[in-house]
């Protein structure tokens, strides 16, 4: 079973933690979806992982290419999981079922803190997935560094 963890980002802007996640997701050799709200923010998305740093270059795909369960990495607005993904990113409020954290290795929830709306749906995740029943961590980077601040495990 897996766990949902909230990622409320007040430091580096979500180009900047989406490819280091990314790669820690890689590292442990899972399958990832990036599940956005909006087909314009994914491409926007696209658009930053193929213009990174070459030594940090992220393998990835758009949903809906010859290759997509080829994929390592797939970016998609849709909600479905059509690759089997072992981890999935939501990020920019996009939805996530309780059934879709207890089947994935990890659900990572990524958030902007500086946007009220996107932490008020953060904080209707939390509770909507915490109350199914879901294994959930909040993470800060608040102090500059990520820091565990909450786990429904040590509660």
């Amino acid at each position: 079973m897996g766990a949902a963890f909230f990622y409320h980002l007040t430091q580096k802007p979500i180009e900047v933690t989406l490819p280091m996640l990314l790669d820690k997701a890689r590292g442990a050799g899972w399958r990832v979806l990036v599940r956005g709200s909006d087909a314009a923010r994914v491409d926007w998305l696209d658009q930053k992982l193929w213009l990174g740093a070459e030594e940090s270059f992220v393998p990835h795909g758009q949903e809906g290419g010859p290759h997509d369960a080829l994929q390592p990495i797939l970016l998609s607005a849709s909600q479905e999981n059509s690759t089997n993904a072992d981890c999935l990113m939501i990020v920019d409020g996009a939805e996530v079922a309780p059934g879709e954290v207890s089947a994935a290795e990890r659900v990572c929830i990524l958030f902007d803190g500086h946007d009220p709306e996107a932490m008020s749906r953060a904080r209707q995740q939390w509770k909507a997935l915490t109350d199914a029943g879901c294994a959930a961590q909040y993470w800060s980077e608040e102090s500059g560094r990520w820091q565990k601040m909450r786990d429904t495990a040590e509660a």
